[in-house]
């Protein structure tokens, strides 16, 4: 055991400069695209070509191979995309192998914004040196191929805002070193498989696909290890209950952003969300939650936003919750909440920063006799006679904040769509 812990320090240390290497090469010689003149993202010491180094010749038929398949090309990022010279390509970024450093190797790919269509040849599979690829905003369409099951060293796959189709990529899943995941705004369908949450990724974002269910495993390991999950604007749990399991508690050790907007979730929150004690952003907005706000959020001193508008939550708004000393966003709007203790009755229903907190707080159409914009007595009244045991309705308890919890009928009010969650620019 101690010989392979010290042969993955090892691995751990190189790769580490092997990252760096390659961010050294994108910020020394970032590419401006209207200017082809001799990237040159290697050391003068070393060959940029094919010739004498295998590796590169790889890579240099897999580099063509891709370019053969590239349809448009408007911004011309790959015109220099000639001879073996692979390490000059625009896009392409060269660093000394982890396993010799004497060898250069392509090691990233950063084609964001390139605006190019084609799509994704098997042969880059052959890329096996590959810790980076960012190809988001893109043209991008098919599938995502089952060579990439070659890439072993992939830390980072970006394939955002592209038109990508078919099911989850599962190959993904089989990267051991994989640590950053980005598909959103693509066209793939289908289930998430379970096999995603005990996957050990920093981030995983998936939203704005058309995936139509996610399946949270009711028992999680202790080992999952993200601090960064959106999964909104998907169809989950269409024709089905969708809820988030008291599982999710085995995040509590590095969860720090949960996003499930518009993603047709039901039932109650657990209590566990509360012991997620990292947590900076909750939003589970756009959804069809019912009960009270769990009390074990009042714990949750590091949270930053927390969203449950347009669900159909009730009870009251407890004060831990408005309390919390890093809250700079609470947003409870066209919900059926009938109360607000303590500092809440303090807060600006507002969407501007409360002078009382600081705080940005929304709490328009709901139950509430001493604010404006309120839901209909009518409406109110139907939800009252509704009211909601989340222990016994839905399998675990979600006590909250005080006053009763409604199982209340549809808002009256149309509602507004549910925001895109658009891919970051870098």
């Amino acid at each position: 055991m101690a010989s392979f812990s010290l042969s993955f320090l090892i691995f751990l240390l190189h790769f580490s400069s092997f990252l760096n290497n390659i961010m050294a090469a994108k910020h020394n010689h970032h590419h401006d695209h209207h200017h082809h003149i001799n990237h040159n993202h290697s050391s003068p010491s070393t060959s940029n070509s094919s010739d004498s180094n295998p590796r590169l010749h790889q890579a240099f038929i897999a580099l063509q191979a891709w370019k053969r398949v590239i349809y448009s090309d408007p911004n011309n990022f790959t015109s220099n995309w000639l001879g073996p010279s692979v390490c000059n390509y625009t896009g392409i970024y060269c660093a000394p192998s982890i396993d010799n450093p004497d060898i250069r190797v392509v090691a990233g790919i950063d084609l964001n914004h390139a605006d190019i269509a084609g799509f994704l040849p098997d042969e880059l599979g052959l890329l096996t040196d590959l810790a980076l690829i960012h190809l988001n905003s893109n043209r991008f369409c098919g599938i995502v191929p089952s060579t990439f099951s070659n890439l072993s060293l992939l830390y980072e796959l970006d394939l955002s805002n592209n038109r990508f189709v078919g099911p989850f990529p599962t190959v993904v899943l089989s990267l051991p070193t994989l640590n950053y995941l980005d598909i959103r705004f693509n066209d793939f369908e289908g289930p998430l498989p379970p096999k995603l949450f005990s996957k050990k990724l920093d981030a995983v974002f998936v939203n704005n696909n058309r995936f139509t269910s996610l399946n949270i495993p009711q028992t999680l390991t202790a080992s999952t290890s993200a601090s960064v999950l959106v999964f909104a604007n998907n169809n989950y749990g269409k024709g089905k209950k969708f809820m988030i399991p008291p599982s999710i508690v085995n995040f509590a050790n590095s969860l720090e952003e949960l996003v499930l907007t518009n993603t047709n979730l039901s039932g109650c929150l657990p209590q566990e969300i509360g012991f997620l004690y990292k947590l900076k952003v909750f939003d589970v907005s756009f959804n069809q939650i019912v009960g009270p706000i769990p009390y074990s959020m009042a714990g949750l001193f590091h949270l930053e936003q927390l969203n449950l508008g347009h669900n159909m939550m009730g009870g009251a708004v407890p004060a831990g919750i408005c309390e919390l000393p890093n809250l700079a966003n609470l947003t409870v709007s066209y919900n059926f909440f009938c109360e607000e203790d303590g500092v809440c009755l303090n807060l600006t229903s507002s969407r501007s920063k409360s002078k009382t907190k600081g705080v940005v707080f929304d709490d328009r159409r709901n139950c509430l006799p001493e604010r404006r914009f309120q839901r209909s007595e009518k409406e109110c009244s139907a939800a009252l006679e509704r009211p909601v045991d989340c222990e016994v309705d839905h399998g675990f308890g979600a006590g909250g904040g005080g006053g009763a919890a409604f199982a209340p009928v549809p808002a009256a009010v149309p509602l507004p769509s549910a925001p895109s969650l658009s891919p970051a620019h870098s």
